[in-house]
């Protein structure tokens, strides 16, 4: 347990002390003038029983007064998520209406609208490369407007979205060396990554990439955002023909302990927040106990109040 105010609960546990004090003085030199006058006391201890809930009830309004506060353990969704989008040109296909990258974009949005403040959200845009368009913020609408400016341009590469998110979480460069060794960024339990892509991977690193956030304790959900059948979108004037590449996002999903959510239209997509779910962390956080005890006290000094007047026929 806590206090707010140490000082006040040292003065007003004297001044509890000091009444018992003198009650107790009180009742001794009544008791023996009564004796003296050959005068029986009447009710022996349960005469004082009035002042004794009186003065507990100062007693406890001296601790009410000191702020106490416990610390109890609470379950609550926290940390850090990074919104990993494929703005690569087959994200144009309108399999999913209206196209891939419109569709994904909604249910992001419809992703951070459901996150407490308590879960910093960035956001990182990939093709073949990858650049963090928001860092991790408790302020998710810098996270929204990231969303809302991304376009397409470029190729896929699924590592490097990876690397670029874990860089987002640690705060530095993280990158899979070109000799496939992978860096040691320490452990980030409270972290996840959702991706959200049609799966096309154009880059040799994935394994690596997924290598390493899965020893870093960050889990990557991956979306896939397309159909199986797939579409044609024109890149550069030539008609390319484009599918849902769902194994290399199951993979990365399985090896980093997230899941993998197929979006194959628009209404899943819209409700993908709900099927992600965000880990628990327990932290220790202060619940205020001042209300419970001044109701205590105020028990406490009304009883002795009654017992008071009851005992001495006088409201003063």
């Amino acid at each position: 347990m806590t206090l707010s105010s140490p000082l006040l609960l040292t003065v007003g546990l004297l001044v509890t002390a000091a009444l018992a004090w003198a009650a107790v003085v009180s009742a001794r030199r009544r008791t023996a003038a009564l004796a003296a006058a050959g005068v029986a006391v009447p009710g022996g201890r349960r005469a004082y029983l009035g002042v004794g809930l009186t003065i507990a009830g100062v007693g406890v309004l001296a601790v009410a007064v000191a702020g106490p506060a416990a610390m109890v353990p609470v379950p609550r969704t926290a940390g850090t998520v990074v919104l990993a989008i494929d703005v690569s040109n087959s994200m144009g296909a309108d399999d999913v209406a209206p196209t891939r990258l419109a569709a994904a974009q909604r249910a992001a949005r419809a992703f951070v609208a459901a996150q407490p403040d308590t879960v910093d959200i960035g956001v990182v845009a990939f093709e073949r490369g990858a650049l963090t368009t928001a860092r991790p913020d408790a302020d998710h609408s810098v996270a929204l407007k990231a969303i809302d400016r991304l376009r397409i341009t470029g190729g896929t590469s699924l590592g490097t979205a990876i690397t670029a998110s874990l860089s987002a979480i640690t705060g530095r460069q993280v990158a899979v060396g070109r000799d496939g060794t992978a860096p040691d960024i320490g452990y980030w339990p409270s972290a996840t990554i959702v991706m959200f892509s049609d799966g096309q991977n154009q880059g040799a690193d994935v394994e690596q990439a997924a290598g390493v956030a899965q020893r870093a304790g960050v889990h990557v959900h991956t979306v896939g955002v397309g159909t199986t059948a797939g579409a044609t979108v024109k890149v550069d004037g030539y008609r390319l023909r484009t599918s849902l590449e769902e194994d290399t996002l199951t993979s990365i999903a399985r090896t980093t302990g997230g899941a993998y959510h197929p979006a194959s239209d628009a209404a899943r997509l819209d409700g993908i927040a709900d099927t992600i779910d965000l880990r628990l962390t327990v932290s220790d956080e202060p619940l205020p106990l001042a209300g419970g005890l001044i109701g205590l006290a105020l028990a406490l000094l009304t009883a002795g109040a009654v017992l008071n007047v009851l005992r001495s026929g006088r409201v003063i």
